[in-house]
């Protein structure tokens, strides 16, 4: 595993932009994330997370700038095993077993070149890792919406990644998955010492993240903490922050509500 330089960012971006036909999805992101923690981009549907979720895996066209990802450009072939993805959509296959799932998608990621056994203690420790050691023989298509999550996120922890991609993690989920799903991705930062970077519309699960990147019509609004936002703005949430930084944008462009 290479491991970053003392100080250095796990996510780097300059000018970092994206064009989708003659439209730019992104506009000049600078941004830096921290390594070790939880690093939320939040803002309304269709403001660009995803585009920059797949900016940062390095599965995106069209990208200029500077986008550094654990000290490499991204989209480099020695960032694979050091990058777990989750994408919105909940990448399991129905008529088989958490288990096999896990086993199927071990045999993918090291083909023939680890022993077996070893795959075999990483399935079980992703299953134990996201709390399905009760469901590992049951089949995907039967679990609940969360547990479905939790079965991609194991998939994602296979390869003991550096830094985890999560995007919209709880869509879709009632209040108590969503909460018990914060609570294993702290766990996880802590216990693996991962990265980790969230995507969400939902502002109420921004005071879960150690730190923003609120995000408007392909632009970053805003990059700090969240207690740092709400003082800045003289707000008591991060939704009433936000709203008041778009406002504050509005007036400043000369467009006030």
């Amino acid at each position: 595993m290479m491991n970053l330089s003392e100080g250095a960012a796990a996510v780097h971006a300059r000018g970092l932009t994206v064009h989708r036909g003659d439209r730019a999805v992104l506009r000049g992101l600078d941004f830096s994330v921290p390594p070790g923690r939880i690093t939320g981009f939040l803002g309304p549907s269709g403001c660009g997370k995803s585009t920059l979720m797949r900016a940062v895996v390095g599965t995106q066209a069209q990208v200029t700038g500077v986008l550094d990802v654990l000290g490499r450009p991204a989209g480099d072939a020695a960032l694979r095993a050091r990058i777990g993805y989750v994408t919105q959509a909940p990448s399991v296959y129905d008529d088989l077993t958490v288990r096999q799932n896990l086993d199927y998608f071990a045999a993918v990621l090291d083909p023939g070149r680890t022993r077996r056994t070893a795959r075999k203690e990483a399935v079980a420790r992703a299953i134990t890792d996201v709390d399905l050691a009760s469901h590992a023989d049951s089949l995907a298509g039967r679990l609940s919406g969360g547990q479905r999550s939790r079965v991609s996120l194991a998939v994602a922890l296979l390869g003991t990644p550096e830094l985890l991609v999560l995007d919209e993690p709880t869509v879709g989920l009632d209040p108590v998955l969503r909460r018990d799903l914060w609570t294993l991705f702290h766990r996880i930062a802590t216990d693996r010492a991962a990265t980790i970077l969230v995507s969400s519309h939902v502002m109420d699960e921004a005071e879960r993240c150690h730190r923003l990147l609120l995000m408007r019509d392909g632009e970053v609004l805003a990059e700090d903490t969240p207690e740092a936002l709400r003082t800045r703005t003289h707000t008591e949430t991060v939704e009433a922050a936000f709203l008041h930084l778009v406002d504050e944008a509005d007036t400043l462009q000369g467009n006030p509500r």
